[in-house]
């Protein structure tokens, strides 16, 4: 079913990467999750109030949510379509963000009107029927969210959408949640305990968690969040792949949204080599990367190499920071001879979790100068950008 809605309504479909595509994929599966999320919240809302099951009025709650949240989803992969303009040169598209965080506040507030209409459940229980259609019901419901799932997380995967990811695991959630539902209903009807307030308290409480959840998922991105070790990796590998390139550092990932990336690095490349074929080289980089979307603003780091004094005084570096065994690594290493003493200047990475780096610059500073008294250190302490 998927795979048809795809070629009925996606142009391109394998454009993903083509913001007008990956548009159209947000646009579906947000009209796919209204129209699915309408109907089971209106038959479950019809149904508990009929029933007077708290049960599956509050399971009915939350398809009512799961619609709203379809529909906020929409209209944020809508506006996150908007090209850049004079107030936005960076786009839109963190509006998708945006629009998860508003789903994850409204799905807390029907979360805590569930979870009080489930104490007066529970402090005043009513006797309730549940039949036979009502149960059918509640299996439909299951087999459809089943598909939902699976649908959201396809869709999500291929146009890389952290949203849409989310509302696959939402509808997975409400699978089980529908599930104790129905366990609940046949408890009911062939035993004489009444659960309907209790059910409906447990998920007012998973409401509220799921809530909390998407609000620390959403709002990680929009305060600006470390790239992930596997885009990190692969904008490294990249970039020592071309000629020339001798090594990278201060590495920059800015993610305005889903398809907007704007990222800054540092190349190191021989000091020997001459300054236009340099540029040309850096040129050509940031062309490849901007064909697949990503700005990337690259500055050139000349490095000496054919130094073998300097060669040896950066070797002597490297082994100090090994013994160390802290992951440290260096950069921008420079040396200024003088007469009698030799001053060696390099900025030193250390990890975030190092809570006196300080004290870690004073230590290397010590180390170095007892090797030889005539070498003098003058370190700069960096944090990596890239977590």
């Amino acid at each position: 079913m998927t795979s048809l809605l795809i070629r009925l309504f996606i142009k391109n479909a394998g454009e993903t990467k083509n913001p007008a595509v990956r548009g159209a994929y947000g646009r579906m599966a947000g009209l796919v999750g209204i129209c699915c999320n309408l109907i089971l919240s209106a038959a479950k809302m019809l149904t508990g109030f009929l029933l007077g099951s708290m049960a599956i009025l509050a399971d009915g709650l939350n398809n009512l949510s799961d619609l709203t949240s379809s529909l906020i989803t929409l209209i944020g992969f809508k506006m996150s379509g908007r090209p850049a303009d004079r107030e936005h040169p960076y786009g839109h598209a963190r509006s998708e963000y945006v629009a998860g965080l508003v789903v994850a506040f409204f799905i807390m507030i029907v979360g805590f009107n569930l979870m009080t209409s489930s104490f007066d459940k529970i402090r005043n229980p009513e006797p309730v029927d549940f039949t036979t259609p009502a149960m059918l019901l509640l299996v439909g419901s299951i087999l459809l969210k089943l598909w939902m799932s699976r649908f959201n997380r396809k869709i999500g995967r291929l146009v890389e959408s952290a949203t849409l990811e989310a509302t696959a695991q939402d509808s997975l959630n409400d699978v089980f949640t529908t599930s104790g539902v129905l366990a609940c209903a046949l408890i009911s009807r062939f035993t004489s305990l009444n659960l309907d307030g209790w059910v409906g308290l447990a998920m007012a409480v998973f409401i509220l968690v799921s809530g909390v959840k998407m609000i620390g998922e959403t709002l990680s991105p929009l305060l600006g969040e470390a790239p992930g070790q596997e885009l990190v990796e692969e904008f490294t590998g990249r970039l020592r792949s071309y000629a020339g390139v001798l090594g990278i550092h201060d590495l920059l990932i800015h993610d305005y949204g889903p398809g907007r990336c704007f990222a800054s690095v540092h190349v190191e490349m021989d000091a020997r080599a001459d300054i236009m074929e340099c540029h040309d080289a850096i040129d050509q980089i940031e062309r490849d990367f901007l064909e697949e979307g990503i700005h990337l603003v690259i500055h050139l780091d000349p490095v000496v190499t054919d130094d073998e004094e300097v060669n040896a005084l950066r070797q002597l570096t490297a082994r100090q920071l090994a013994s160390m065994d802290m992951g440290l690594t260096m950069h921008d290493f420079r040396v200024v001879k003088g007469k009698v003493n030799t001053k060696l200047l390099f900025d030193v990475v250390v990890p975030y979790d190092c809570k006196h780096p300080e004290e870690v610059r004073n230590q290397l500073e010590d180390q170095i100068h007892a090797q030889n008294p005539h070498l003098f250190a003058e370190i700069q302490v960096d944090r990596s950008f890239t977590g």
